[in-house]
């Protein structure tokens, strides 16, 4: 017994290296990997800042790229390079699926909509939805829609606000704008979540959110399986997701039952969900619940996600705010316009420095920061990095945005300027998979042209009759990470009236 406890405290230690000690601890690339745990001390420590952290490994990795070592044998690549996005997102697009293991994590939520599918499912939504979202009727009803929300939505609450002298949390407020506009769009209902009578769409928001921000940090688990003990055994955060997701899909399925039953009756189709409902191969209520709750998800967190850094961006560089205050007062007098009065689709087109100003938010702070897929078959990457077969793989559009190899040394700048023409004052577009803020590839983001819409009507309304301020101090707000990018505790601003 002396001797078995004798040789346990002579290897006790040299277990402790094995472990704690990583096995590239004299490299300074790459995520560091020790034996047994792999890469996951790092995440632990990690996590409340992961994506710093990923910035600061990739931008030290002589490729952007690194593999993220996980117990077992299937590994984790995440890059930040353009060459090897565009070989994930286009050139061997069918080697990169969404995959089973991503689909699983969200599909409690989502089901098999657009967003979380791959195959013949994915391809007869996208073939739909890409029909649709052409079409100039519903680009007329964005504008429509946006527009009241506007007026009769939004103005109203900042000017209550102004004349309170109440700081308000812009981020809820544009959260609630964008689900009332989104679910006027995808089901021509209002939830009346940013006015006083909509308490059934209130409680469908907060459960949405809720159940969003619990299905995203299954991602996060240090123990990939933890979520699913939980969930078998319907406890803690699992529970509370199942709860959120009960009464999200009841109030979408009866919706999408209305609907159905008014669609045998009538050929009035303005809504996405309408449009879907008209498609044989789409109008089995569960598709079209999954459908729908895709595209609430993108339209409500991303452009309320960008809208929140940009205007606190704004408040960091009034320089940039009134530059888009020039351009917009420009406009008004070539079209004669008074302010209070609608931008049109054409007026939309006009706002070039407007435009250059949210894409520039977009790229420091893109919606979507991180991307994930899996590998189907052994690759290697245009970079040389191998990927064996069911390898997941990820390229971080946040990185993306502050590698000096892509954007140079003045790639952490919130510079407009940089996507501004200087021979004709137009705006100048990148390549997508320089800047994957929508994606890129046969997944691009259908609805790019309607966040555009969308967040800059939001933003000409707003700057020409407010001055919003962020007060406190200027350094920038913690993270959240959830679907997308928030701003943890929220973006706290006082509203005054521009004279």
């Amino acid at each position: 017994m002396e001797h078995f406890i004798l040789i346990s405290l002579l290897c006790f230690p040299i277990v402790i290296f094995f472990i704690f000690f990583p096995k590239n601890s004299s490299s300074e690339f790459g995520f560091k990997s020790y034996p047994i745990v792999g890469s996951l001390p790092g995440l632990v420590n990690n996590r409340h800042r992961f994506l710093d952290w990923t910035v600061e490994t990739l931008s030290r990795c002589p490729t952007q790229t690194a593999i993220f070592r996980r117990p077992g044998k299937l590994q984790f690549v995440m890059t930040a390079n353009p060459a090897n996005v565009e070989y994930m997102l286009k050139t061997k697009f069918e080697s990169f699926p969404k995959g089973e293991r991503f689909i699983s994590i969200l599909e409690d939520f989502l089901g098999r909509g657009i967003f979380n599918s791959d195959g013949e499912m994915w391809w007869k939504q996208r073939k739909t939805a890409s029909y649709e979202f052409s079409t100039k009727s519903l680009r007329d009803f964005v504008m429509s829609n946006v527009t009241v929300e506007i007026n009769t939505r939004l103005v109203p609450v900042l000017a209550e606000a102004a004349t309170n002298g109440k700081l308000i949390d812009l981020q809820d407020i544009l959260e609630r704008f964008a689900f009332d506009n989104i679910c006027k769009l995808a089901f021509n209902v209002d939830s009346a979540c940013l006015g006083d009578d909509g308490a059934a769409g209130v409680n469908f928001m907060q459960a949405f959110e809720t159940a969003a921000t619990i299905i995203s940090q299954r991602f996060q688990s240090v123990i990939s399986y933890s979520w699913k003990i939980k969930k078998k055994l319907n406890i803690g955060s699992e529970r509370v997701l199942r709860e959120s997701i009960m009464i999200v899909h009841k109030f979408a399925d009866e919706i999408v039952r209305n609907r159905i039953e008014q669609g045998k009756v009538s050929d009035h189709k303005e809504d996405l969900l309408s449009r879907f409902i008209s498609k044989e191969e789409m109008n089995s209520p569960e598709i079209l619940r999954d459908i729908v709750i895709s595209f609430i998800l993108a339209g409500r967190d991303t452009t309320s996600s960008a809208l929140s850094w940009f205007f606190w961006l704004l408040s960091m560089h009034p320089e940039v705010k009134d530059k888009i205050l020039q351009e917009l007062n420009s406009i008004r007098e070539r079209t004669g316009k008074r302010i209070g009065e609608v931008y049109g689709f054409e007026d939309l087109k006009l706002m070039n420095y407007l435009h250059a100003a949210i894409t520039e938010s977009l790229r420091l702070y893109p919606p979507v920061p991180v991307d994930t897929m899996s590998c189907a078959e052994d690759n290697v990457l245009p970079d040389g990095t191998f990927i064996g077969k069911d390898w997941g793989i990820s390229y971080n559009a946040y990185a993306m945005g502050r590698m000096e190899s892509i954007w140079g040394k003045d790639c952490d700048r919130f510079d407009p300027e940089r996507w501004i023409d200087e021979t004709n004052g137009g705006f100048r577009g990148e390549n997508p998979y320089k800047f994957p803020a929508f994606h890129a590839g046969p997944r691009m983001c259908l609805g790019k042209e309607m966040a555009y819409i969308q967040m800059k009507s939001i933003v000409a309304a707003v700057l020409e009759r407010f001055v919003v301020e962020v007060p406190g101090k200027k350094e920038r707000p913690e993270i959240l990470m959830s679907v997308t990018l928030r701003i943890r505790g929220g973006l706290n601003v006082r509203v005054q009236e521009r004279s």
